[in-house]
C-alpha cells in the first residue's frame, strides 16, 4: 500500500485572499514503511512574502524568486504523488492552498476523499488533548528539536513518525482482544482490506491419536511388570 505523507509552506493563511504556496514537501510510505523517495521544491509565489509567514518557515522572498513558479512544477508534483493516499496534518489548510494553485491552472483538484487528515485522527485518539505536530512528538517521543523554523519536506518527516504510531506503531492491527486494532483503516480514513485469517486457513484432516494395536500391546507388557496397576481397575 503506497501512500504520500504531505506538508506545504506558504506566505499566509488564506489562499482566496492571495497567499501562495512556497514549498511543498512529500515523502513515500509503502506498507508504512519509508521507502526513502522524495519529492520537495520551493516556489516562487510572485509575490511579497509576511514578516509574519517569513517568522514561520525562514523563507524571503528574495530566497524564493530564485525559484520556479507553481505551473512549472505542477507536473512533477502530481506524477509523484499518483493517485495515492495522502497523509496531512490539518488537511483543510493544505489541500485548500494546493486546489487553489492548481485551479489557477484550471486543473482538476486533489479529492478529498483520497485523504487522511491525523489532525482529526488525533482529535478522535485524544479527546480534549493538544493535537499540533509539535504536541503529537512530545506525546510519541518523537524528536523535533530542529524544528526552530517549519519547512515543509521536515514536518513531513516528522508526520510521518507521528502517523506510524497514531495507527500502531511499528506492528499496526496488534491487538490482545478479538477485533481491537485489526483495522488501521478505522482509523486513518484509508480503504484498507485485511482478510479474515480463518477464510484464508486451508482445512487439515482430523488427526487420531487412538494407540496402535503394537501399542495397546507393548502398554499391556509394562503393566504385567508392575504391581497392582492402577491402570487395570
Amino acid at each position: 500500500m503506497r501512500e504520500i505523507v504531505l506538508d506545504t509552506e506558504t506566505t499566509g493563511l488564506a489562499p482566496e485572499a492571495g497567499d501562495r504556496v512556497v514549498e511543498i514537501g512529500c515523502l513515500e510510505l509503502v506498507n508504512r514503511v519509508a521507502t526513502g523517495e522524495i519529492f520537495q521544491c520551493y516556489i516562487n509565489p510572485q509575490r511579497d512574502m509576511p514578516a509574519a509567514a517569513e517568522a514561520v518557515h525562514g523563507l524571503s522572498a528574495e530566497f524564493l524568486s530564485r525559484h520556479k513558479i507553481f505551473a512549472q512544477i505542477a507536473d512533477s508534483f502530481l506524477c509523484f504523488i499518483g493517485s495515492s493516499p495522502l497523509i496531512i496534518h490539518n488537511a483543510a489548510f493544505d489541500l485548500g492552498f494546493l486546489n487553489a494553485e492548481l485551479g489557477r491552472l484550471d486543473r482538476p483538484p486533489l479529492d478529498e476523499a483520497r485523504v487522511v487528515d491525523t489532525l482529526a485522527m488525533a482529535r478522535r485518539k485524544f479527546p480534549g488533548a493538544q493535537a499540533g505536530l509539535d504536541a503529537l512528538c512530545r506525546r510519541f517521543r518523537i524528536d523535533n528539536s530542529d524544528r526552530d523554523l517549519h519547512g515543509a519536506l521536515k514536518d513531513a518527516r516528522l508526520l510521518a513518525a507521528v502517523y506510524l504510531e497514531l495507527t500502531g506503531g511499528r506492528q499496526p492491527g496488534l491487538g490482545l482482544n478479538p477485533g481491537q486494532g485489526a483495522d488501521p483503516a478505522a482509523d486513518s480514513g484509508g480503504s484498507v482490506a485485511l482478510k479474515d485469517p480463518a477464510a484464508v486457513r486451508s482445512a487439515r484432516p482430523p488427526r487420531s491419536f487412538r494407540p496402535s494395536a503394537e501399542e495397546e500391546a507393548a502398554h499391556a507388557a509394562f503393566l504385567d511388570g508392575l504391581t497392582r496397576p492402577i491402570w487395570r481397575g
